[in-house]
């Protein structure tokens, strides 16, 4: 495939419409809860590499002074230190199987994260070779750190991603990048749905498994959000408590909730998750799954979902 850029990408206001997918999980499940750990510490935007700091800390800050942030790089330490330990702690106590979005930079910087994730069974999208602004860098640059972030990744774990997943957002050149690499089978950027589905990127059939920030820790930073665990969890229950009941008249869903080490792993904020949880857990129809087993599910049974 040329490396050239292709013509912009075209948007889609339509999608599956009035008469969706009636979508049956494995088992019988009516709902496909994806939970995402997102692990980005280590590998955010730091003074002393890219001569500015990152504003995503515990405060999410419009600008810094222009000088070293230790505030800021001490709680993303805070993540990989000790939140990251609670939430595994958690997620081995209830057995539930989460996909790690994780930047191959921040893996790199702890390899007993790594270990955890092999021996658990987890699986790993591709959250970039760090956790940078790629809507705006070049799509030379961009396609080097996909390469590299990817040969990381083999070497860290001895396998690949088959998924993929930006910072905040992609550039108009990432999803001609993933096409032209050739080796991931889905692809999340997207965050416009609540089912998987294909499109059609310049002749090759591509497969979105759409992200979503509506559940998600970010929103314990921003205005409006979440002031407490609480807030969260009713937050998540409401939406699976209506997908669940809609699913008889519309079909089966997916549900992605997406935290971060240092932020969901702070002790009162993982009450809110393990919260959410225990209600999954006692709720029929609704199951954790990891978002590879999600896609080749959609892969193998696509097919079979009727138009009703």
């Amino acid at each position: 495939m040329s490396s050239a850029p292709h013509s912009p990408q075209p948007r889609d206001f339509v999608g599956y419409g009035r008469r969706p997918p009636y979508v049956t999980w494995p088992g019988g499940a009516k709902l496909a809860i994806n939970l995402v750990l997102n692990y980005e510490e280590g590998s955010e935007y730091q003074w002393q590499i890219d001569g500015r700091n990152d504003n995503w800390g515990e405060y999410n800050l419009t600008e810094s002074p222009p000088v070293r942030d230790l505030g800021t790089e001490t709680h993303f330490e805070y993540g990989s230190r000790a939140g990251v330990w609670r939430l595994a702690r958690m997620f081995d106590r209830y057995d539930v199987p989460i996909t790690v979005s994780g930047c191959a930079m921040a893996l790199e910087k702890n390899p007993e994260v790594v270990a955890w994730i092999q021996e658990r069974g987890h699986d790993i999208m591709g959250h970039g070779l760090r956790w940078l602004d790629y809507s705006m860098m070049e799509r030379e640059e961009e396609k080097r750190h996909l390469y590299d972030a990817i040969a990381l990744f083999r070497q860290l774990t001895g396998d690949r991603p088959v998924g993929w997943n930006c910072r905040t957002m992609p550039s108009v050149n990432t999803r001609d990048l993933l096409v032209e690499e050739g080796g991931f089978i889905y692809h999340s950027d997207p965050c416009n749905d609540d089912l998987p589905y294909f499109l059609d990127h310049h002749g090759t059939r591509v497969l979105v498994l759409p992200y979503s920030k509506t559940l998600n820790d970010s929103r314990y930073l921003i205005a409006p959000g979440y002031s407490n665990p609480r807030d969260f969890a009713e937050d998540a229950r409401s939406s699976i408590d209506y997908l669940l009941g809609e699913a008889d008249e519309t079909g089966g869903r997916m549900l992605t909730i997406g935290i971060h080490a240092r932020w969901m792993g702070q002790p009162n904020r993982a009450s809110g998750l393990r919260d959410v949880i225990e209600h999954v857990k006692k709720t029929p129809g609704a199951v954790f799954m990891r978002r590879e087993d999600i896609a080749r599910y959609w892969l193998e049974n696509h097919d079979t979902f009727e138009r009703r």
